[in-house]
């Protein structure tokens, strides 16, 4: 019994050490794609880490609690403006403001990124009790109906909010803040936090009221108080990626943030593995760069004497087309429940050699 104490002992501090120098050499890689990369292939790299976060807080909410939400986008919108609004100078507020001005003390405040930021996170926080709260009182396709609902009315607030969101013209000229070490920092801290959750109690409470919500209750968890707890902490990090997305494209608007954004999302999920991170990591990767790759079939494609006219979103069908054919040989995603470890590869590694 005590060797296996000391053993498990040894490969968690050797896992722990090799995860952080994996931490530090993708931040080195990072650092020098920022220096030395095409300007197109980094601001590929920053979608994928801003989806992923997308896609991990998605995960928190379904893939653990069982809670489907359909608001993301609502939630998206909220950290794009505020940090927006919060980076913008004053002189560029006024020249998008020129229908009506800002309000005060909107037209006056620049902040600088990180607290920008910050104030996303909290005001994320602040949204997802008061969605929350409501919200959670449905279950199943209820919730997601109330989500989408509050997604979609914000959407109207925003193109009718002329003084505060300067309404359906948008926001352009926002500081391009965001770059490969701002946006991967970011994926990797919420990877960690909401890994770390889902192994502690909470995680373990979020599987029980998963399975069966009235038998988590009859054992003393209190479902509504952890479905909050986990709603409200995704709320936050994707009002913080919202952040990311807006400091990253430089101009936004009300019809960026419809429903096409969560439905992304969605796909993202599944396709990776409904309650596996991992899964939702490499989906995001597969999904933007695929998105991007198929750019060429939305415009009119010459192949010698052959013009094949473009439709606008023929990309979304082929992509459709390929999630079908994936889903059809990976019911449960293309890593199902599965995550990598580094005690997962240790034994593929030692099956391999053997």
């Amino acid at each position: 019994m005590n060797r296996r104490i000391k053993m498990y002992r040894k490969n968690f501090l050797s896992d722990k050490i090799l995860s952080w120098i994996s931490v530090a050499l993708l931040m080195l890689l990072l650092w020098g794609a920022q220096k030395f990369l095409d300007p197109y292939l980094r601001r590929l790299l920053n979608l994928i880490a801003i989806n992923i976060i997308w896609a991990v807080t998605f995960n928190l909410i379904y893939g653990y609690t069982g809670q489907f939400s359909l608001g993301h986008a609502g939630f998206i919108a909220i950290g794009a403006y505020v940090t927006a609004l919060l980076t913008m100078s004053p002189d560029q507020k006024a020249q998008n403001f020129f229908l009506a001005p800002c309000i005060w003390p909107l037209n006056k405040i620049q902040m600088p990124f990180l607290p920008s930021l910050i104030i996303a996170l909290l005001i994320g926080a602040l949204f997802g009790i008061l969605i929350g709260i409501p919200a959670l009182q449905f279950r199943g396709d209820y919730m997601a109906i109330v989500t989408l609902g509050f997604s979609e009315i914000l959407r109207v607030i925003i193109m009718n909010s002329q003084r505060v969101t300067n309404g359906s013209l948008g926001l352009k000229g926002i500081p391009e803040y965001t770059n490969l070490l701002w946006s991967w920092g970011c994926a990797i801290i919420v990877i960690y936090v909401i890994r770390r959750l889902i192994q502690s109690s909470y995680g373990r409470a979020f599987r029980a009221i998963q399975d069966d919500e009235i038998a988590a209750e009859a054992i003393g968890i209190g479902a509504f108080r952890h479905k909050l707890f986990a709603f409200t902490v995704a709320s936050m990090f994707v009002c913080l990626s919202g952040g990311l997305f807006a400091n990253l494209i430089s101009t936004i608007d009300p019809n960026l943030f419809s429903f096409f954004l969560t439905y992304q999302v969605v796909i993202i999920v599944v396709l990776g593995g409904v309650g596996s991170i991992t899964g939702s990591v490499i989906a995001s990767a597969l999904y933007v760069s695929f998105f991007e790759l198929l750019r060429p079939f939305d415009a009119t494609i010459k192949i010698g004497a052959l013009m094949l006219p473009g439709r606008p979103g023929t990309r979304m069908v082929i992509i459709s087309i390929l999630f079908i054919i994936v889903i059809f040989f990976y019911r449960q995603g293309l890593m199902g429940s599965k995550e990598f470890s580094w005690q997962w590869l240790r034994t593929k590694l030692y099956r391999r050699g053997t």
